[in-house]
């Protein structure tokens, strides 16, 4: 599925009409919609909080409190590729900091940033769940173990390549 992080408030509002029409809107599809919106948007706008918060009868609070609870869910557009460092202990143990530090060099920005041309947003997170193999990246859905500098930079290289593609 691509990723619009530019929708138009009137695609948005007809994405969001026709994903409402066709969940139930009980409490327990609540973060599959918000899931849904994630992946077809890029992120959870205003808009569509206010609408998913009508559609469940839940105020704009409950929701946004679920969006803003979840790492993966943002309420702003980020970058085109998603690079996640690991920084819980065990991939501290293995040299996650001294990576976290090559990354921001490497990339430009600081940790929960985009690089200028909007093309990879760094973020920290805290456990892949595959402590055994650090230090971890996840970048979009893909878990990488035991990166090094120089496999962090191959691997960016290909997402934004394969962003590039897709655009």
């Amino acid at each position: 599925m691509t990723v619009d992080a530019q929708v138009e408030p009137d695609r948005e509002r007809a994405m969001l009409d026709d994903l409402l029409a066709a969940t139930p809107t009980r409490g327990d599809h609540l973060l599959p919609v918000l899931q849904a919106v994630q992946a077809r948007v890029g992120f959870v706008s205003q808009e569509a909080i206010r609408a998913i918060a009508d559609a469940f009868n839940l105020s704009r609070a409950e929701v946004h409190g679920v969006v803003t609870f979840y790492h993966d869910l943002r309420t702003e557009p980020v970058g085109d590729t998603v690079v996640q460092l690991c920084m819980a202990e065990a991939c501290q143990a293995v040299g996650c900091r001294s990576l976290a530090t090559h990354a921001q060099a490497t990339l430009g920005v600081g940790m929960g940033e985009t690089t200028r041309d909007g093309r990879v947003h760094l973020e920290a997170t805290y456990c892949l769940g595959n402590c055994a193999l650090g230090p971890c990246v996840r970048i979009g859905d893909a878990v990488h173990a035991r990166v090094t500098p120089e496999r962090f930079d191959a691997l960016v290289v290909a997402a934004r390549k394969a962003a590039g593609a897709r655009a």
